[in-house]
């Protein structure tokens, strides 16, 4: 039997700076098993932290996303519907087909006046103070800003749906979680229901409600459910953690820093780096081993789940020259910051809208901008990477 890494072992080091635990890893193999550590799965989990490997493993047809693939549910699942993060082709190309025929490039593009609205708004009132928390006063609001306008989420209803969403994402024990997700079920069974007497709308939701493909086909109540929990969580709180760790890095990094403020239109190239080198997403979501495999030459069995990481890929220096140094000026093609294959976010262009707009505009308006204090906490849990909190100021 191979040894299994006990992850919780590292402690606090761990969570707030998990690069070393990997760049260790990645020098004994490309993968391992691995105990997650708390409030993460216990189970022993395969752990794919080489570059080759993992984007070989994103696109495997082997590994599915759908846990019923192996037998398995999973609570999103259980209590949400499914979802393109649950579901394999051909299901996961029927579903995919129609939100894309609603959430498309267009629609993206045409967001872009009103990211920049947003975000004027958000510095017009941060600003005056001369100091802030960026997580609680820009980079969090203005995601889910965006995306709730973007699903027709009533602006009363965002304060319980952050307390949700987070203890999702970051769950600080597994029945805080089921109980975030209930009420979420909850919550969005309500929404949908409303929108589909109030008619056609000009929002997301109601178009996906009103979708049709070709042929007919429709999502079904639950399908709506899951897509617009899965929209909803992944729209904005990926983008929140890219947001603040971009500026957190460049603050840490003066003379990348000093170049974006000479030249703004390097905010693209903050974005990307920042994607590959402190990127939102640490680990992709469990995949399951459908049937016999090897990754990295390494024997995966039928019904074992594989956790492919993110991070850990995007600073192997096999791929990427002196990976944990941040360059903004570096070739970033490639990262596995949005994954990779079919299962490829379908939200990037949005989250790339939104951050390098946030960076551009918060450096051009703040030009003084420093840290004002260590940063908050690293958030819990192996999926999303970022602080809780951001102390600024200018």
């Amino acid at each position: 039997m191979p040894e299994v890494i006990d992850l919780g072992g590292y402690g606090d080091a761990f969570r707030t700076d998990p690069h070393p635990v990997y760049a260790e890893l990645r020098a004994r193999g490309p993968v391992h098993r691995v105990r997650l550590p708390a409030p993460d799965d216990a189970h022993p989990t395969w752990l794919v932290v080489g570059y080759e490997e993992a984007r070989a493993a994103l696109a495997d047809p082997r590994l599915a996303k759908d846990p019923g693939a192996i037998g398995a549910t999973f609570l999103d699942e259980e209590l949400i519907g499914k979802h393109l993060l649950l579901a394999d082709p051909p299901r996961h190309t029927r579903l995919r087909g129609l939100v894309s025929r609603a959430f498309t490039a267009r629609r993206v593009r045409e967001l872009a006046p009103r990211v920049r609205h947003i975000t004027d708004d958000l510095l017009d009132t941060m600003l005056p103070h001369g100091r802030a928390d960026l997580v609680e006063s820009f980079a969090y609001p203005l995601p889910i800003s965006v995306i709730c306008e973007l699903l027709g989420v009533p602006e009363t209803d965002r304060a319980a749906f952050r307390k949700m969403s987070t203890e999702v994402v970051a769950p600080t024990s597994p029945d805080s979680e089921r109980d975030a997700v209930e009420r979420f079920a909850a919550y969005l069974t309500g929404l949908i229901e409303d929108k589909r007497c109030a008619g056609p709308g000009g929002d997301l939701l109601s178009d996906l409600i009103r979708t049709t493909a070709d042929d007919g086909d429709r999502l079904s109540p639950e399908e709506l459910r899951g897509m617009a929990y899965l929209l909803l969580i992944a729209g904005h709180e990926t983008t929140v953690n890219l947001i603040t760790n971009a500026v957190l890095t460049l603050l840490r990094h003066p003379g990348q820093l000093a170049a974006v403020r000479a030249d703004p239109g390097l905010a693209d190239a903050v974005v990307e780096e920042t994607l590959r080198y402190e990127g939102p997403v640490e680990n992709a979501t469990f995949r399951y081993a459908a049937e016999p495999l090897e990754i990295g030459g390494v024997p995966v069995a039928t019904g074992e789940t594989v956790m492919i990481g993110l991070t850990a890929a995007d600073r192997d220096p096999g791929r990427y020259p002196g990976p944990d140094r941040f360059d903004i000026h570096r070739d970033t093609r490639g990262h596995l910051a949005f994954g990779h294959g079919v299962h490829y976010c379908l939200g990037a262009p949005l989250a790339r809208l939104e951050a390098r707009t946030a960076i551009r505009s918060l450096l051009e308006r703040a030009p003084g901008l420093s840290l004002d204090g260590p940063p908050g906490d690293w958030l819990p849990g192996t999926l999303i990477r970022g602080v809780r909190s951001l102390p600024v100021r200018w």
